[in-house]
């Protein structure tokens, strides 16, 4: 496993405690000027990071979801930042379902280098990067490699958004032998085609960069892709970073036509 992967594993899991204890005790929702739901838990959550990116990679900067705004005139010449969701599904935190999770990628030119995504009510960890392998951990047990699977014959597993459904997305899984479909909330749509549970998860509607960099870092890391719908591995670090659609494809799935 890379080096990096323990002490952001742990990191992630810390951040997830805090979310945990805030969801525990009764929590306020607000809401950002986007109109969506910004909690205690997120907060708490960016202040775990803050503190502990700042003392793993102190010259590292890092772009996150609830951190100051940053200029893309300033972030264009970054090579090498982090990108992170300190409470990724904030909806389903909301709805207390347990579908929420801490994500946190390493970028290098534009592209994620590694990721963590931590679900705190399961208390699971997934981590990877492309050419460094995937893995998962529950709790304070040993870190196990995942990698995406072969379809089978009877038909695809497809994940998709439990909030953010569209037409598009219903009419593209038509054109597919999909014989199940998961509604899942997060990040955590990228683990399952990672460890192998699902076989596709197909997005139209609109994500945030924070919200899939890490997924993706732990997609190639079992083996699989994310791309554009025109088949370019996806990028980051764009001047706008509202982020277009994408396909994330375990082995051998075949994409239709849209």
């Amino acid at each position: 496993m890379n080096s990096l992967f323990d002490p952001l594993c742990a990191l992630a899991r810390r951040a997830g405690k805090a979310i945990m204890e805030v969801r525990a005790r009764g929590f306020h929702v607000e809401y950002k000027a986007d109109h969506s739901p910004l909690t205690e838990a997120d907060k708490a959550s960016q202040a775990v990071l803050a503190e502990g990116l700042a003392a793993l990679l102190p010259e590292v900067p890092v772009l996150s979801e609830e951190g100051r705004d940053i200029s893309y005139a300033e972030r264009r010449v970054w090579s090498r930042f982090l990108l992170v969701d300190p409470l990724d599904g904030t909806k389903e935190f909301v709805k207390e379902l347990g579908e929420f999770c801490v994500c946190v990628a390493l970028m290098r030119d534009g592209y994620p280098e590694l990721g963590v995504v931590h679900a705190p009510v399961r208390d699971r960890t997934w981590c990877g990067g492309a050419g460094l392998g995937a893995f998962r951990r529950d709790g304070d047990g040993p870190a196990e490699a995942v990698t995406v699977r072969e379809p089978d014959p009877s038909g695809l597993v497809a994940v998709a958004s439990r909030s953010h459904n569209t037409p598009d997305l219903d009419a593209y899984l038509e054109t597919l032998p999909v014989r199940e479909r998961i509604n899942a909330g997060s990040a955590i749509k990228f683990c399952l085609v990672a460890e192998g549970s699902a076989d596709i998860y197909a997005r139209f509607g609109p994500t945030m960069e924070w919200d899939t960099a890490a997924g993706q870092a732990v997609v190639e890391g079992a083996g699989g892709t994310m791309t554009l719908h025109d088949g370019r591995r996806f990028f980051y670090n764009k001047e706008s970073l509202l982020n277009p659609g994408f396909l994330v494809l375990g082995r051998r799935t075949p994409p239709a036509s849209r």
